[in-house]
């Protein structure tokens, strides 16, 4: 009988994950991580209740459960390199390092303690392994596809991972856990980022960052408001601006950012030109399966729940130079761009600078220090 370890949120997704695991006669260790150590402003730890969900879904399911604390390992490689990054102007994406970092690093290797042959995790992603080689597909449901948040991490690591969900609807996951009468089957879906949950995003961040006020500038170099600091704002963001009765009446977009200025560039127009890139610079590129020519065509996503867009793509050592068919807006350094074809993601690199659709618009690009 194969050993699978499984990680445990306290979730319906990784919940039927078990279920499912264990009837297809694998046997089934949860184990739960507890990555943060922090309460809420009402004085709540979630991760508390999380934990216990996951052992009581363990006990419905009869299989052994187990906590993990990797708040050391979280803080050292994904919490740092985020306020590292946010303190530079730019825009992470923690919930990818926390896949790369710990659920596929950190996890891996302490299941390994328990002799697993796999691992398993709730994503609504699935993988295929062929001639030696793993690939990552995105879930069946692409509504709920979290292929984006797994194209970083290792494929030696993807080949040793089970995606027990990653075939079904998420309605049919729900349907599932009702039918097995798991306590957690109208358990309300996690939101943001795992550290910060529901709290105020920029009231979270003034805990650990410094933030200095500055000048909001329209293209024209006028002063037409102030923002709070920096990192509270990232590209092609709208909302807390605070910008009003100026201009054309239109609504005002982040079009860029300067750290050594300590200035944010506002624009009028949800599809001002200025908001809009011709092509990027990417950094860090993971393959996941074997690499492509060194020039090639794909499709490719700058943010979760977007539609792929057609991109040409040139390898530069182990960066990428993408250049986009048609206009991207509000792609973001920080971030991570997915590179697919068809369902197949063959992996992702971190956007490290922006190549602007309209030139006359360069001076806008971020400038990081």
């Amino acid at each position: 009988m194969k050993r699978v370890v499984l990680g445990m949120s306290g979730g319906v997704d990784s919940s039927v994950s078990a279920g499912i695991l264990k009837e297809e006669g694998y046997e089934v260790i949860g184990l739960f991580m507890k990555n943060w150590d922090e309460e809420d402003e009402s004085g709540v730890c979630t991760a508390t209740d999380d934990a216990l969900d996951a052992r009581v879904v363990a006990h419905q399911l009869d299989i052994p459960f187990y906590t993990v604390n990797f708040e050391k390992e979280y803080l050292d490689r994904v919490f740092s390199f985020f306020l590292r990054e946010y303190r530079r102007g730019r825009t992470p994406n923690p919930d990818i390092l926390c896949n790369r970092e710990i659920k596929f690093g950190a996890f891996l290797h302490y299941a390994l303690q328990f002799d697993a042959d796999f691992i398993a995790m709730g994503h609504y992603a699935q993988q295929k392994t062929e001639d030696g080689r793993t690939y990552l597909l995105r879930g069946a449901d692409h509504n709920k596809d979290q292929s984006y948040f797994l194209c970083r991490i290792n494929e030696k690591a993807l080949s040793r991972c089970l995606f027990p969900i990653g075939h079904l609807e998420k309605s049919d996951v729900r349907v599932w856990a009702e039918e097995h009468e798991l306590i957690t089957a109208k358990k309300k879906d996690s939101t943001g980022i795992c550290f910060i949950g529901e709290r105020d995003f920029n009231a979270f961040l003034d805990q650990f960052l410094e933030t200095k006020p500055g000048n909001i500038l329209s293209e024209k170099g006028e002063i037409v408001g102030t923002h709070s600091g920096l990192l509270h704002y990232t590209l092609g963001q709208r909302k807390g601006l605070g910008i009003g009765g100026v201009g054309t009446g239109e609504p005002w977009f982040v079009a860029g950012k300067n750290t050594r200025e300590n200035t944010l560039y506002a624009v009028q127009g949800e599809n001002h030109p200025a908001l809009y890139s011709k092509a990027l610079h990417a950094i860090e590129m993971t393959w996941i399966g074997p690499k492509e020519e060194i020039e090639f065509t794909c499709t490719a996503k700058v943010r979760y729940r977007q539609q792929d867009a057609e991109v040409k793509v040139t390898q530069e050592g182990e960066n990428l130079f993408v250049e986009f068919l048609e206009p991207m807006r509000a792609a973001t350094p920080g971030q991570t761009i997915a590179l697919y074809k068809g369902d197949r993601c063959l992996g992702g690199a971190i956007i490290d600078r922006l190549v602007p659709y309209d030139e006359q618009y360069a001076y806008m690009n971020p400038v990081f220090e």
